[in-house]
């Protein structure tokens, strides 16, 4: 995708349009047999704070990192990207097979983030958690309007609570709607490092939303 974006600027959107479906098959192929190379992303970015804030308690037993990138929550995940299949409605796995499931940067691509949600709820035991990071609209897009600046495929935009029709969603609402028998532990803006408010400007640092949801 940051391909893309780098000649977003001198080509039409009608090129575009036909690229983006080519290179999103190029790289699920090159995945499939090579792998995922390891990267440092916004997991990563967020390690320090998790650890000072004793997030990990939740991440014990098994666990699925959904849209890893390479960048895995924990050693006691397993991985899933677009290359295994779509994240939007897993049936790799059977239901409740996880002590916890975690996703970053993911369900803004997710054409019905409602039914992803349902999807990965499934997966998780009782007693489990489902763990979302999500771009803030604010601290990331900096507009309230679709498209996105940075990502081509970014569907939705979220803010913590409070929906805003047509382009944003309230994580607050959309779990309350979307998760029956959850206990929301907590959901939280995550801002440490993020200096840069020009909207003109990729943001620096975090500049999402935490969410943890107890399966009770």
């Amino acid at each position: 995708m940051a391909f893309l974006l780098n000649i977003k600027k001198v080509l039409p959107q009608q090129i575009l349009n036909l690229l983006t479906p080519i290179y999103r098959e190029f790289k699920r192929v090159r995945f499939r047999v090579f792998g995922r190379p390891v990267t440092q992303g916004e997991t990563s970015k967020a390690n320090s704070r998790r650890q000072r804030e004793g997030f990990f308690k939740y991440c014990q037993g098994r666990g699925l990192d959904i849209g890893f990138g390479g960048d895995l929550l924990a050693s006691n995940c397993t991985g899933y990207d677009f290359e295994h299949g779509d994240a939007q409605n897993i049936v790799k796995f059977s239901g409740e097979s996880f002590d916890f499931v975690y996703s970053s940067h993911v369900l803004e691509h997710m054409e019905d983030p409602a039914a992803a949600l349902s999807n990965w709820w499934g997966l998780v035991k009782k007693g489990g958690y489902l763990l979302l990071y999500i771009p803030h609209r604010d601290l990331y897009e900096k507009k309230i309007k679709l498209p996105s600046r940075w990502n081509l495929d970014h569907k939705h935009f979220f803010i913590v609570r409070g929906n805003e029709p047509p382009d944003t969603i309230g994580v607050h609402e959309l779990i309350q709607d979307s998760l029956p028998g959850s206990e929301i532990i907590y959901i939280k803006e995550c801002s440490e490092g993020h200096t840069i408010s020009d909207p003109n400007l990729h943001s620096d640092g975090e500049y999402s939303i935490e969410a943890v949801i107890r399966k009770i």
